[in-house]
């Protein structure tokens, strides 16, 4: 029944040619017209598009005709490539029997490519490596497919050598994905199980779950059940995408398809969830299930006070897509009303913050992100903190204790002592290496979360000329001697320049960040002192000097005492005027926090 169903992913570092490879499939199995071909298809959003990266999975269902002229059904489920979203690659790959490694045959094999094969073989996928790229001058194919040999013991000479771009040699990949990938193994008469990989919110349809059927089968008129959330539901409408949805009567075991669900929020329908039938329910869920838990969190403010609402409306509509978007309200005496973000990482808020500017025209400032910390209080309560402003007083805390991640880079030989430096700087630990071809060097370090989400990527790139690569993933939380180091300007806290900092980089930081400020803050009619204060004590300190007036224009001649009054006169009237006054602070100092220059 499912001979003649194939279930297969494309996995491959951020522009290596992903999604040109899957436009040429399309087009090779006439699953879209030429009228109809653009570039990255199944890349819909703007943002997609602009930064060559797929950042939500998508499907697609491909008929091909193979050389013995048997018909078969391809389901292509699309992955995004990048560190941040490496649960719904793992979801993904749960739904496929088999991967097509995309390697660009001038970069080699990258730290991304990595991660997501080690994914992938976990999965138990059949690896299908092709190398990409080969009409470009600078293409290697030869060294890259014996680096491929090393890495996962296929024979370089079996690897097929195509380009994507030019549509070379793409029959090749497409027999191979017939030749070694497995047909689906699920039992038609079984109970229902469907594994959901992905959503997306539709104002018609509510939220449609992108399934994998893996036993049983889904019929439009039955009843399902979410087994995580418990939600109850009636399919709207039942399908597969081709590439656009198109409607079916039934799902069977080994499909890939949609499920319509009416819901109208995609947190009840999250990714990694089993659906079953409601009349005759699974005994238990498909393994591997999890909440996605935020890992960076930000504070996103309205420029103008009266946008908040707005605010509000653009982060309710970007979660109904995106329920790894978490937020709450929040007030900053600095900033006034706005909301706590959290994020799966970085480039994920890159992503939400370009897309609240951009969909909903919203003039926005972000603050500095930190990290989720865990505060063992000393009656042994565990509190997680997203924020400096949630650090309780320092006398009731035992230990503070900070995420760790394992840090896996890429780079060539040459810039290994940089590489060395740049992480020793950011308090990292070296763990192993290895060489997988004589110009390229994989190096493991763990280091903490807070000093990779504050450039370390652009500084990377900068030492290694953009050649480097890298891919992180959690490891746990450890104890560390973490001080909250905050700023007062006029002798007021400023909460939104708050910050967490390990103790031996507080004066660094504190003396950068006042240095900064007192370039930024503009003079007023008086002196204004930044000070940078942690551990209960003052540790740098500048003063923005006063504006002066020059009272002793018009005193010409007579005594030094004249002088001396009226000098004494202004003195009282700029001390009064500094109980009364209120330091503006540009919106520059937040973003200072993030430009800060290396120590």
């Amino acid at each position: 029944m499912n001979e003649s169903i194939r279930n297969f992913c494309i996995i491959a570092h951020i522009d290596h040619g992903k999604s040109t490879l899957a436009d040429r499939l399309l087009q090779m199995t006439d699953t879209i017209s030429d009228r109809d071909m653009m570039e990255q298809v199944l890349d819909n959003m703007d943002l997609e598009r602009e930064k060559g990266v797929t950042i939500k999975s998508s499907a697609v269902r491909m008929s091909y005709t193979a050389k013995d002229g048997s018909v078969y059904e391809l389901n292509l489920i699309d992955t995004p490539g990048h560190v941040d979203f490496s649960y719904e690659v793992s979801r993904a790959l749960e739904a496929c029997e088999g991967a097509i490694l995309v390697v660009d045959a001038t970069q080699g094999v990258e730290a991304q490519t990595l991660a997501n094969l080690y994914l992938a073989i976990e999965a138990g996928l059949i690896i299908i490596p092709v190398i990409n790229k080969i009409d470009l001058p600078s293409a290697q194919p030869e060294v890259v497919a014996q680096e491929l040999e090393n890495l996962i013991g296929i024979p370089a000479e079996d690897i097929p050598y195509i380009s994507a771009k030019e549509g070379l040699n793409i029959d090749m990949v497409l027999e191979a994905i017939i030749d070694k990938v497995p047909p689906p193994q699920g039992d038609g008469e079984e109970k229902l199980k469907a594994l959901i990989f992905d959503s997306h919110y539709d104002s018609y349809k509510g939220v449609v779950a992108y399934v994998r059927v893996v036993d049983g089968k889904v019929q439009s008129h039955q009843t399902l059940r979410l087994m995580a959330t418990k939600t109850e539901l009636k399919p709207v409408e039942i399908g597969v995408f081709s590439p656009g949805m198109v409607a079916q009567k039934e799902l069977l075991a080994g499909e890939v398809g949609y499920i319509a669900t009416g819901l109208k929020t995609v947190s009840e329908c999250r990714v990694g969830d089993t659906i079953t039938s409601q009349k005759e329910p699974a005994e238990k869920p498909l393994p591997g299930y999890q909440t996605v838990k935020p890992m960076v969190f930000a504070g996103i403010y309205p420029v103008d006070g009266e946008d908040f609402e707005d605010l509000r409306d653009a982060l309710e509509k970007l979660q109904l897509n995106d329920a790894s978007l978490v937020y709450e309200p929040e007030k900053s005496q600095a900033l006034n009303f706005g909301f706590r973000c959290g994020f799966l990482g970085l480039f994920h808020m890159e992503i939400i913050q370009e897309r609240i500017e951009r969909e909903y025209a919203l003039n926005i400032i972000v603050t500095a992100p930190s990290v989720a910390y865990e505060v063992i209080l000393n009656d042994q309560q565990l509190l997680m903190i997203d924020s400096p402003a949630q650090l309780p007083d320092v006398n009731s805390i035992q230990e503070i204790r900070e995420p760790w991640m394992e840090l896996q880079i890429f780079t060539p030989t040459e810039f290994y002592g940089t590489v060395m430096d740049l992480v020793r700087k950011r308090r990292g630990t070296f763990k192993e290496q290895n060489y997988p071809s004589p110009s390229r060097v994989h190096t493991i370090f763990e280091i903490p979360l807070s000093e990779l989400i504050v450039n370390f990527f652009d500084e990377l790139k900068s030492r290694t000329r953009g050649y480097a690569s890298m891919d992180y993933s959690f490891v746990e939380y450890r104890q560390g001697t973490l001080v909250k180091l905050e700023l007062l300007v006029g002798g007021e806290p400023v909460d939104a320049l708050a910050a967490i900092v390990h103790k031996d980089d507080s004066y660094h930081k504190g003396q950068a960040l006042v240095s900064k400020l007192k370039e930024l803050i503009p003079r007023q009619m008086y002196d204004v002192a930044i000070q940078a204060f942690t551990a209960g004590r003052v540790i740098s300190r500048a003063n923005v000097k006063a504006l002066r007036k020059d009272v002793l224009a018009k005193c010409y001649g007579g005594d030094i005492t004249r002088k001396k009054k009226l000098l004494e006169k202004q003195k009282k009237g700029k001390k009064r005027m500094k109980m009364v006054g209120n330091v503006e602070i540009p919106q520059e100092a937040f973003l200072a926090v993030l430009k800060l220059e290396d120590r």
